[in-house]
């Protein structure tokens, strides 16, 4: 069945579906998700995500991990001779299976034409380098082409790689030009931009992008360390002219070596992914990415393990913090989306990175996240309603529990249910009138 195209709604914040709806981007980083699962496997991941409540599924076309000379499951590689000019049928009706199984199932696919490293490759990168201005464009045009009728796909530029100079942006412009006549018009191409950290004052993608009419909305790469001003960074974006959807596409992934020193700082776990997911969104952001450092790379006992990855893919699904983010997509979708805007006047005391409160509201409500547990006082004058009903909700198994009823007035303090390191809480604040369902 196919899924509704996407656009941007009229305040330049959200993602709306063809019938006017909001969506709710809640994504999943599956790199290598068309260069190493076969089509049953690919099934298995698929499923999963969706019973989890993943909305999009980001994947490379061009792998990262020797996407082009390491043969896909079936033994098939992507271009012939490397060439971007030369792509082979049956590498990518592999590909095929997979985005239309996808669509199947309700998600979206975030789809990368190829990984950053395949224009250059830095340090860490295996390459090779295969692309210019001419052949990007080219083969934009092609893969464009090749599903210019299918609504399902979100079009990702980059792939983890900042541009350099001015050759690097014009591969990458030649690129998004020739995918947006391969699906017959700017208007069918969705498209962002997938970059590396850069720092506050840069915006991700907005950084080179902003301005350009073929970026649709800004995507941050926040990196893989505890304790990120991530809210800053989405804030930056945020106020930008002209407004453009911001989302966090690449925080730090349940499962990995903390800033890629497991020794010092240990490995990341479901908190960690959960205090991104909030902040971000709270923070502005229309949607968030959940990634977990053993299912990007989709690791088996039988292959190399990158930086440290030990638990096999088809395990890691199921680890805890992949299986809470469900709750923050329904705590969203609770409430009307696009109504939403970012607003931390309203909370006292803010706090730093490690204890962070952020708070969030519509015309009739008010979210605030608390990362540990901390007590905040709250003003609810910006609200609708003489009475507010509140709850405080659970990020950890969705649970909500009521507070109470109240007049409104400036000031009302709030104590979470529990307080320190993973005791993470949302205050639920409703202009009483409007009977919203506490799910």
């Amino acid at each position: 069945m196919a899924q509704p195209s996407l656009s941007i709604d009229s305040s330049q914040r959200y993602l709306v579906k063809s019938d006017g709806t909001a969506f709710f981007w809640l994504g999943d980083t599956a790199w290598e998700l068309f260069h190493r699962l076969s089509r049953e496997e690919a099934d298995l991941y698929l499923r999963n995500r969706a019973e989890k409540g993943f909305t999009v599924i980001q994947a490379v076309a061009l792998a990262e991990l020797d996407g082009l000379n390491e043969p896909n499951f079936y033994g098939e590689r992507p271009l012939e001779e490397n060439d971007p000019t030369k792509p082979r049928e049956a590498y990518f009706q592999h590909v095929d299976y997979i985005v239309r199984r996808a669509g199947e199932l309700g998600l979206y696919i975030g789809l990368l034409p190829t990984w950053g490293d395949k224009l250059f490759k830095e340090s860490w990168g295996t390459g090779p380098e295969i692309f210019n201005a001419d052949n990007a464009y080219s083969f934009g045009r092609w893969i464009g082409n090749r599903y210019r009728n299918t609504t399902n796909i979100i079009w990702i530029l980059g792939g983890d790689r900042n541009p350099r100079n001015e050759n690097d942006l014009g591969v990458w412009r030649a690129m998004a030009r020739g995918i947006a006549e391969g699906v017959g018009g700017h208007d069918k191409a969705f498209m962002t931009f997938h970059p590396q950290p850069n720092n506050v004052n840069q915006g991700g993608s907005a950084q080179w992008f902003h301005q350009d009419n073929w970026l649709d909305f800004n995507m941050l790469q926040t990196g893989h360390c505890r304790e990120n001003t991530i809210y800053d960074r989405i804030q930056y974006v945020y106020h930008l002219s002209p407004a453009k959807p911001v989302i966090n596409g690449e925080p730090i992934y349940e499962d990995h070596p903390v800033c890629f020193n497991a020794k010092d700082l240990g490995m990341s776990n479901a908190y960690d992914v959960r205090r991104d997911a909030y902040l971000s969104v709270f923070a502005g952001a229309f949607g968030h990415t959940y990634g977990c450092h053993d299912v990007w790379q989709m690791w088996a006992p039988h292959r190399q393990s990158i930086n440290g990855a030990s638990t096999p893919w088809y395990v890691a699904l199921d680890l805890p913090g992949a299986s809470q983010m469900k709750y923050l997509r329904k705590l969203m979708e609770s409430r009307p989306i696009t109504d939403r805007f970012p607003d931390n006047s309203i909370v006292n005391p803010v706090l730093g990175s490690n204890d962070r409160i952020q708070a969030t509201l519509g015309k009739d409500y008010i979210m605030v996240y608390s990362t540990q547990g901390k007590p905040f006082t709250v003003s609810t004058g910006k609200i609708s309603g003489k009475e507010i009903v509140a709850a405080w909700f659970n990020p950890r198994n969705g649970e909500v529990t009521a507070i109470g009823k109240f007049p409104k007035k400036q000031q009302q303090l709030f104590t979470p249910p529990s307080q320190g390191y993973g005791h993470d809480w949302v205050l639920v604040v409703d202009d009483a009138s409007k009977n919203y369902p506490i799910r």
